[in-house]
């Protein structure tokens, strides 16, 4: 009898546990000739072009790219090259992840920007694949293979990707992803007890809402598109200034509020007052935050977020009756247009 039909979750947890050794070999990988490729000082604007998890992660890296680049970094939907007639792309980069490389939206945007004038960064973990044959640089995620449908190890290692990138266009940033490699080794020897509290509460919920500031944004999307594909729980990623206008009104029936806290000082408050406004709105509500999390760089605070939650949500999952590794609707690769 097939293995996956007797053990569900088998392969995602196989992947979660790899992660973190693909976050902290893939972010020190040495990329110092990018420049040769692309000179950041050229670009005016980056613009990020990815689906599913693989957004999530661009989400994560355009909020540290600004901050070292200052310049625009965001995302640009797909059908803008795949389905329309694309846009000026002079003196922009577009910044291509995707962890097989091969989706058919994604291969027209690589071909579509190069055509419109910009260059094509490219985070992928299938070497060779059609996105990489038409980069100008490729970063490759290591990963290597991932069977169960949703992805973990590779969102871990897309992040570590955009660190190293960045460390390539800006040498000083590389001591950061030094520490990001010791303190994803160190997390992974963690023990977190106060996960079972937050697994209890996914179990009780019927409705989620998954809060972030800045990279604890896209960490919040990747969370709650998890709980979505594996456990059929319905869940929301929100800002935590914006889920303070109309969302909030939901918290007067029963929500489940997971708070993401990466440490960074500019979102502390936002934070604080998001979580006072729905405990007061009588809402179940949870603060995380990575141990020692201000003394990462922030990317790095919401990868480490992203491996504390993903074994709450396989177990989640599984408590369920649900199997994580092949939920019914869903495929490793998804044909979009």
């Amino acid at each position: 009898m097939n293995a996956t039909l007797t053990k569900p979750g088998r392969l995602m947890a196989a992947e979660i546990s790899e992660g973190p050794s693909v976050f902290s070999s893939t972010v020190l990988e040495d990329h110092s000739g990018a420049t040769a490729a692309i000179d950041p000082k050229s670009l005016r604007a980056i613009y990020t072009i990815a689906r599913g998890s693989s957004d999530a992660a661009a989400n994560i890296l355009s909020y540290l790219f600004m901050s070292h680049l200052k310049i625009p970094v965001t995302s640009l939907p797909p059908s803008t090259f795949s389905v329309f007639n694309g846009v000026r792309m002079d003196e922009t980069a577009g910044l291509v992840i995707s962890q097989s490389g091969a989706s058919d939206d994604l291969v027209a945007c690589t071909k579509g920007i190069k055509a419109a004038g910009g260059h094509v960064l490219a985070i992928t973990n299938q070497p060779g694949s059609p996105v990489e044959q038409g980069a100008d640089l490729t970063i490759p995620i290591n990963a290597g293979p991932e069977r169960a449908v949703p992805a973990t190890k590779s969102v871990l290692g897309a992040i570590a990707a955009g660190m190293a990138l960045l460390a390539a266009l800006e040498p000083e940033y590389a001591a950061q992803t030094r520490k990001a490699a010791q303190g994803m080794t160190a997390l992974s020897k963690q023990d977190f007890p106060e996960l079972r509290q937050l697994q209890a509460a996914l179990l009780r919920a019927n409705h989620v809402y998954v809060v972030g500031r800045g990279t604890g944004y896209g960490a919040a999307q990747e969370t709650a598109l998890k709980l979505k594909e594996t456990a059929a729980l319905h869940a929301e990623a929100y800002s935590a200034s914006e889920v303070l206008h109309g969302p909030l009104q939901l918290a007067t029936n029963p929500l489940f509020v997971l708070i993401l806290d990466t440490g960074e000082p500019e979102a502390k408050a936002s934070l604080d007052k998001a979580e006072e406004r729905f405990r007061d709105a009588g809402g179940d509500v949870f603060r995380l935050t990575p141990p020692e999390a201000q003394t990462f760089c922030p990317a790095a605070s919401a990868a480490m977020l992203l491996f504390m939650l993903y074994p709450v949500i396989l177990n989640t999952t599984l408590s369920l009756g649900l199997d994580p590794d092949a939920p019914s609707t869903l495929s490793k690769v998804t044909k979009t247009s």
